[in-house]
């Protein structure tokens, strides 16, 4: 997937998250179930994409990823929240609940 690729795909549904992990990474390794099963059981109309930054610089420096783990959610084709480093589940799906709700319910 390129950056243009990536874009349309964005554009084309209403909700996106983006999972930015790294080869070496162990905290994106271990997060990353963690973030799935979030998204599948509270967020199912949220399409899922995991990008590896080694095999997609490109991207990465696009949206602006320079750290992993990093998750961007963008809702209606724009970028709505983004966490990073130290990322606490619970926040996330606090923040991403109200409107995710609005939105799809």
């Amino acid at each position: 997937m390129d950056i243009e690729e990536l874009d349309q795909f964005i554009g084309s549904h209403d909700g996106v998250m983006l999972y930015f992990s790294g080869e070496n990474c162990g905290v994106c390794d271990a997060l990353k179930p963690k973030v799935k099963e979030v998204i599948e059981t509270n967020f199912p109309k949220i399409e899922q994409v995991y990008i590896k930054t080694e095999e997609n610089i490109e991207i990465a420096s696009q949206v602006g990823v320079f750290s992993v783990p990093t998750i961007i959610v963008y809702l209606g084709g724009k970028e709505f929240l983004r966490e990073g480093r130290n990322i606490s589940l619970v926040e996330f799906a606090a923040k991403l609940s109200r409107p995710y709700n609005m939105m799809f319910d």
